[in-house]
């Protein structure tokens, strides 16, 4: 990915590069912390390497536009590097999906950006939503508009509608397949949120595919 070589450009300490270290003579003082830079560049790369295309994906839907995306994606992998010490896990790209989410609502409220959110009512949807049969036909009708040659730019438009809060369960479910606990862990929302605004989600997307589908 592109953004790759310019997220790590920033990782190292000036004039450290992530290069083989040397096997021999013991090293003290500032040579000991470039080596430590060295290492942990070094680990960064072998733990978040395959994730920053994901990582990229989900901040340009996020914020809807490529270069602010690879702003964010920067900013959080620069924190990712710096809180490299704090995970012990093995979920590296969760672990690094939510420094990015993080770090989209953070540049969001600094940037002050106005219309990139569709403000929504949970309650108000909750109380318009169908039973679990007519989730399953919507469902349905998404996977017949999806047969569409143009599936891709009517789905890519419906998903620019979505408000941000339905949008990123999307794209972090059906685009990165992760699974709704690791999907809660990410937006620090509790699992039974995760899948009713999935749900919801699912149809108001139907919704904008099926008026798209109509006008086109």
């Amino acid at each position: 990915m592109a953004q790759q070589s310019r997220v790590f450009a920033g990782l190292s300490a000036p004039g450290v590069e992530v290069a083989a270290l040397p096997r021999h003579s013991p090293v003290g003082g500032a040579e000991a912390c470039e080596l430590d830079e060295r290492t942990k560049a070094r680990r960064f790369e072998q733990l978040f390497t395959a994730h920053l295309d994901a990582a990229y994906n989900f901040a340009r839907w996020l914020a809807r536009d490529e270069r602010n995306a690879e702003d964010v994606v920067q900013e959080a992998c620069l924190r990712a590097f710096k809180s490299l010490d704090g995970f012990h896990g093995d979920n590296g790209r969760a672990w690094l999906l939510a420094i990015v989410r993080n770090t989209y609502y953070t540049w969001f409220r600094r940037n002050k950006a106005e219309g990139q959110s569709v403000p929504f009512d949970e309650d108000s949807m909750a109380a318009n939503s169908h039973d679990l049969a007519d989730l399953e036909s919507a469902v349905g009708s998404i996977d017949r508009i999806l047969e569409q040659r143009d599936a891709q730019r009517l789905v890519n438009a419906a998903l620019q509608r979505l408000p941000e809060e339905f949008r990123e369960v999307v794209v972090l479910r059906e685009l990165e397949d992760l699974s709704y606990k690791e999907i809660a862990t990410i937006a620090r929302i509790p699992l039974g949120t995760v899948m009713s605004r999935l749900a919801r989600a699912r149809k108001l997307l139907l919704q904008h595919l099926q008026q798209a589908r109509r006008e086109s």
